[in-house]
C-alpha cells in the first residue's frame, strides 16, 4: 500500500507547540545522520524504514524532506491514520502490515539507509529479535535509530506522585515495571538499551536524553511562544548527553550503525 500525507518537517525557526519541542532533540540526529549518509553515498533520496511508525509522526516529515519511507506497522488502525494523513499532503510514504521482529521478511536485507524504531521495543515479545530484525535490514554503514522509555524517570515520577512503593520496586525489576497494572510491559536503562545493540551486532554510538525538562513544563509557557520554545530546547539539547541529566529523561535516544 502506498500513501500520502503528514506533517511539514520540523524547523529550527518559528513557533513551536510543546510537542514539537519534545521530539527536537530526535530530529536533530536524524537530520545529522540523513545528511551525512546523503553526502557518503551521493544520493539526495535516502532509503528508510520506519518499525512500528504507523501514524507517521516522522516517516511523513522525513517523505517531505525527500527521502523514501516504508512504514512497517502490525495495527490497521495506525495505518489508516496514516492514510488519512495522506489526504493532507501529496507525499508518499509506503505502508507495510507487519511486525517489527519480522522486519527483514517484510522489506528484505540491508534495504535501508536509516531504520527508526520509536516506542516499540517497550511492547514486543523480545526486544532483541527486533534489533536483530533491524541489523540485518539496514545497509553496511546505515544508522538505527532507537527510542524507548527511559527506567529511572519513571521511579521519579512514581515517587513525586505518592506511589513510593512502586518507584522502589521499578528501580530493582529487571523489566522495569512498577507493578501488575503497570501499562508499560518493559523499560530500559542506557546500558541495557546498548547491551541489546551490540548483541546484535551494531556499533553503538551515544545514548541520549529526550525529554528531560520538557514533560516538567507547562505547555503554556512554550505554546505560542517561540522564544521560550527555543530556549527549552537548547536546554534539552545540552541536558541530553549530560552525564547525570540524561539518565533522568522520560525516553532515552540511541543511534547504532551497522559496520
Amino acid at each position: 500500500m502506498a500513501y500520502s500525507g503528514g506533517d511539514q518537517p520540523r524547523k529550527r525557526s518559528g513557533a513551536r507547540s510543546s510537542s514539537m519541542v519534545r521530539t527536537a532533540v530526535v530530529w536533530e540526529v536524524l537530520r545529522e545522520v540523513l545528511d551525512q549518509a546523503a553526502k557518503a553515498s551521493g544520493r539526495a533520496a535516502l532509503d528508510v524504514v520506519d518499525a512500528g511508525g504507523g501514524t507517521g509522526g516522522f516517516a511523513v516529515p522525513l517523505a517531505q524532506l525527500g527521502h523514501r519511507v516504508t512504514v512497517v506497522d502490525a495495527s490497521p488502525d495506525a495505518l489508516a491514520a496514516l492514510e488519512r494523513r495522506a489526504a493532507e499532503s501529496d507525499v508518499t510514504v509506503n505502508a507495510v502490515q507487519g511486525d517489527a521482529d519480522d522486519l527483514l521478511g517484510m522489506v528484505g536485507p540491508a534495504c535501508a539507509d536509516l531504520i527508526l524504531c520509536h516506542s516499540v521495543l517497550e511492547y514486543v515479545e523480545d526486544p532483541a529479535l527486533v534489533f536483530a530484525a533491524m541489523a540485518r535490514t539496514v545497509r553496511p554503514g546505515g544508522a538505527v535509530s532507537v527510542l524507548v522509555s527511559g527506567q529511572v524517570a519513571t521511579a521519579l515520577h512514581r515517587a513525586v506522585s505518592g506511589h513510593f512503593d512502586d518507584a522502589r520496586r521499578l528501580l530493582t525489576d529487571p523489566a522495569g515495571r512498577w507493578g501488575d497494572r503497570d501499562p508499560v510491559p518493559r523499560r530500559f536503562t542506557r546500558d541495557t538499551l546498548a547491551e541489546l545493540a551490540e548483541r546484535a551486532g551494531l556499533r553503538v554510538g551515544e545514548v541520549q536524553g529526550v525529554r528531560i525538562f520538557a514533560d516538567l513544563v507547562p505547555s503554556a509557557l512554550v505554546d505560542g511562544d517561540p522564544e521560550a520554545a527555543q530556549a527549552l530546547i537548547a536546554l534539552e539539547a545540552a541536558a541530553s548527553t549530560h552525564p547525570v541529566l540524561r539518565d533522568l529523561a522520560a525516553q532515552l535516544h540511541l543511534l547504532a550503525h551497522r559496520a
